[in-house]
């Protein structure tokens, strides 16, 4: 299970290379910049790269995959044509387990009627050398943690919340499925180096504190742009004090900020979880040299003048917090959140309560809201609001049934879920009236957009601790403060939430989900039958034409936050997410469209009608016409799914113009072949027409820092020429003209 012997490799070439990294940079070094410097492919720079500037090519030292992406970045994978992957893989199947009645009855379902998925990646990752974890095993980022996370390795994964491995020192990236692709194939993985903000932990978390409240605080001050094309590398004498998983939540939220990864320092709260997941062999290969894998001791000191921003948060006065409606960096203490309630008019009855997710999902987390749970137990109450509960991994739900903290939940009236994502990612099946109202639901998953956990726009999700979800749930009132308020119908306060780290008497152990990789797998049969409605074999994306892109068409513009979700969204559209032309049917269904403030209602200007936007992009693709998105901030936020790169590319969009992009989706799109471009100017966005004929002009000249003309052709005759930058380089030009990245890996 355990592949020490990579590991191993991974820690002799960090420590042979890191002499060389301090020549080259002549300076102290920061933790991020350690293992990305002992990682990169080909030859070793002789100047340090620019942060935030400089591209460069790594050699990650595995990847990981949760059921969803990974269709479609192994039916890439299929096309590059390798007969193995080059490094250590693993697929896991957490995301298309709907939250229904309960685990065991979840779990079935799934089973049946996912099987022709589950088939096939059990069966390409047979062919490829990829490991493979069964539906009911766990959340992919828990089980990574508890298996594969090891300090001072690189990975990448396909889905943001990759950076869950941080917890354990890793430096860990969310990736789409191309990018995967390159690294499985043995080829450079392109990173843009990215800046670091170094955020320094003083004191430590007491009483009703969590390590969520950290991340939650610190998405209220950054934004969930502030991160963009940043690490976050936590550090101080707070960190050191924040169990493993805890670190964990704190660095799989950082996704919420854009940020394109998060970590903290080896310490002894990692060695403890290495050893009580039976890695011992790890922290023996660390050996004595164990203390290179932070900052530099200078660093520390004297943070300022190596990170690019430095943050300070004391954990001896942070309060609890609660973020949200819609969005994740609405960042509320606790002792402003009731009046907030009030001012904002939320509704104030909490409908549902539900803990779990890859965030908070850990025995520690479980043990906790336990605490509180009892508490309500034992004054005669119950849950006031619907509760469920979501496992991390069979590991802790096993270990959490071992210690009677499952069944405290079930007196407090909780429906135990299945190991997966569930409601987190909108797989979930509401039984209650209130769903269909506006209504209040609180959670410790990570993200809140409009429609994310039911579908439904007019829920309004809160995001807190699993403790403080405990408490709500119980109280049926947002507006109830755990911390000063007695429990409801009683004079009763409860106390602080309790638990511990790690079990008393040891994890249950279960590896009975997990399928090794196979060696020499050519003989397995992969089969994608051609009327699948789940699957669907692809084929290349055409190359660029060798001209400029004229007589385009508006697909829509798009008005405000417009993430992942609203492009592709989850739900009960993951069931296609191996099929590009069934899933395409849902491309931007969830925008708003700046014209009509509506939602998947735009106009076809080939036959003057509005209509939904599938429907409009088949049209004009139909018709021979070219399409361009316009968008405003951080488009493309949120999840690392492909699916919004491919769909688009998919119906015959040409280019994306925006404000501004999140990190991943903007490669995402340009791995697919499409345009990722912004505005030099953003308030050039109010010159876009709904009618407009659009042209790009220097196409043919597209170079790293060139400039592209879009020129907007008016109904009224009038012309409008606007300048658009971007931040391809010359590897990814070469993309663009090939038609995607794949087609350079193919030829």
């Amino acid at each position: 299970m355990l592949d020490i012997s990579s590991i191993v490799k991974s820690y002799h070439r960090f420590q042979s290379l890191l002499p060389l990294v301090r020549s080259v940079l002549g300076r102290p070094l920061t933790y991020t910049e350690k293992i990305l410097y002992t990682h990169l492919m080909g030859d070793f720079p002789q100047l340090p790269y620019l942060r935030g500037e400089d591209y460069a090519n790594f050699k990650p030292d595995r990847v990981a995959m949760q059921d969803a992406t990974a269709q479609m970045a192994l039916l890439q994978f299929m096309q590059a044509g390798r007969p193995a992957v080059a490094i250590p893989t693993t697929v896991h199947c957490d995301h298309l387990i709907m939250a229904q009645s309960g685990a065991s009855t979840d779990l079935s379902r799934a089973l049946s009627d996912n099987q022709e998925v589950y088939a096939f990646l059990e069966s390409v990752s047979r062919r490829h050398g990829i490991g493979f974890w069964k539906p009911g095993s766990g959340i992919i980022h828990q089980v990574v943690l508890e298996q594969y996370a090891f300090p001072g390795g690189l990975m990448i994964g396909t889905d943001s919340h990759t950076p869950n491995a941080g917890g354990l020192g890793m430096l860990a990236i969310g990736v789409g499925g191309s990018d995967a692709v390159d690294a499985m194939a043995g080829l450079p993985w392109e990173l843009k180096v990215p800046k670091i903000i170094g955020v320094r932990l003083s004191g430590r978390l007491s009483g009703w504190a969590s390590p969520k409240d950290v991340i939650l605080k610190l998405a209220g001050l950054l934004t969930v742009s502030g991160g963009t094309d940043h690490v976050v590398e936590y550090f101080g004498e707070g960190a050191q004090h924040i169990s493993c998983t805890g670190k964990g939540t704190i660095c799989n939220m950082g996704a919420e900020i854009g940020a394109t990864s998060s970590l903290v320092p080896y310490d002894d709260k990692m060695r403890m979880y290495l050893q009580a997941t039976g890695r011992s062999e790890v922290i023996d290969a660390l050996g004595d040299w164990h203390e290179e894998l932070g900052p530099d001791r200078d660093v520390l000191s004297s943070p300022s003048d190596y990170y690019d921003q430095l943050i300070d948060i004391d954990l001896d006065t942070l309060e609890p917090h609660i973020n949200g409606p819609f969005t994740p960096d609405k960042a509320w203490p606790i002792s402003e959140f009731k009046q907030a309630v009030d001012t904002n008019q939320y509704p104030s009855t909490v409908s549902v309560g539900l803990i779990g997710s890859c965030t908070n999902s850990s025995y520690e987390d479980m043990a906790r809201a336990a605490s509180i749970a009892h508490q309500a137990v034992e004054n005669g109450l119950t849950s006031k609001a619907l509760f469920t509960v979501t496992p991390g991994s069979e590991q802790v739900r096993a270990t959490a049934e071992k210690a009677g903290i499952l069944s405290v939940f079930d007196r407090m009236g909780a429906v135990v879920l299945a190991n997966a994502c569930g409601p987190c990612i909108g797989q979930w099946k509401r039984h209650d009236e209130a769903g269909v109202a506006p209504n209040s639901i609180v959670t410790s998953f990570n993200r809140n957009f409009s429609k994310r956990n039911d579908g439904q726009s007019h829920t309004h999700a809160f995001v807190a601790s699993p403790e403080v979800v405990t408490a709500l749930a119980i109280a049926g009132d947002l507006r109830f403060n755990p911390l000063t308020d007695p429990l409801p119908g009683t004079t009763t306060r409860l106390a602080p939430p309790v638990g511990d780290e790690l079990p008393p008497t040891g994890f249950v152990l279960d590896l009975t989900g997990f399928t090794p990789p196979s060696e020499g797998g050519s003989d397995v049969q992969v089969v994608v039958s051609p009327d699948s409605e789940r699957l669907q074999l692809l084929a290349p994306f055409p190359a660029w034409e060798g001209t400029n892109l004229s007589g385009l068409s508006i697909l829509i513009k798009a008005q405000g936050k417009c993430t992942t979700d609203h492009i592709s969204q989850a739900g009960v559209w993951l069931r296609y997410r191996g099929h590009l032309d069934r899933i395409s049917n849902n491309l931007l269904i969830g925008a708003i469209n700046a014209f009509n403030q509506q939602a998947n209602h735009v106009w076809n200007r080939t036959v003057g009608a509005y209509m939904p936007v599938p429907d409009s992009a088949r049209l004009y693709q139909q018709s021979g016409v070219g399409t361009v998105v316009i968008g405003e901030y951080n488009y493309g936020e949120g999840s690392s799914r492909e699916h919004a790169a491919m769909e688009p590319r998919h119906l015959g969009v040409r280019a994306v113009v925006v404000k501004s992009f999140a990190r991943i989706h903007e490669s995402n799109l340009k791995k697919q072949g499409i345009l990722a471009l912004c505005f030099e100017q953003a308030s050039d966005y109010e010159l876009i027409r709904e009618d407009d004929v659009v042209d790009l002009l220097g196409i043919m000249e597209l170079a790293p820092q060139s400039v592209i003309i879009m020129r907007l052709r008016h109904e009224d005759g009038t012309v409008d020429e606007v300048k658009l930058t971007h931040t391809y380089n010359d590897g990814q030009v070469e993309w663009f003209k090939a038609g995607a990245a794949l087609n350079v890996i193919c030829k």
